[in-house]
């Protein structure tokens, strides 16, 4: 699996560019090309997400489950 297809993988590297951008020891256009991959990372993850999201609407056989009754089920709080 190429390396920026795990959401986990680009979870880290988006942390990574956050920190620089936060420390603000960085020049202006290599803290714009950070943002500019920031923005197209959180646009990845995003899809990772949403794909997620209809992997587990599917197994659930069509049925849209409020995952705060799950948690009642299950005794979590």
């Amino acid at each position: 699996m190429p390396q920026g297809d795990n959401y986990e993988i680009n979870i880290k590297r988006l942390e990574e560019i956050i920190t620089r951008l936060e420390k603000g020891e960085i020049p202006l256009e290599e803290g714009l090309a950070c943002f500019e991959e920031g923005i197209a990372l959180v646009k990845k993850c995003q899809g990772f997400l949403e794909r997620a999201a209809q992997k587990v609407q599917v197994l659930q056989e069509g049925e849209l489950v409020d995952l705060t009754d799950l948690k009642e089920e299950n005794g979590a709080e």
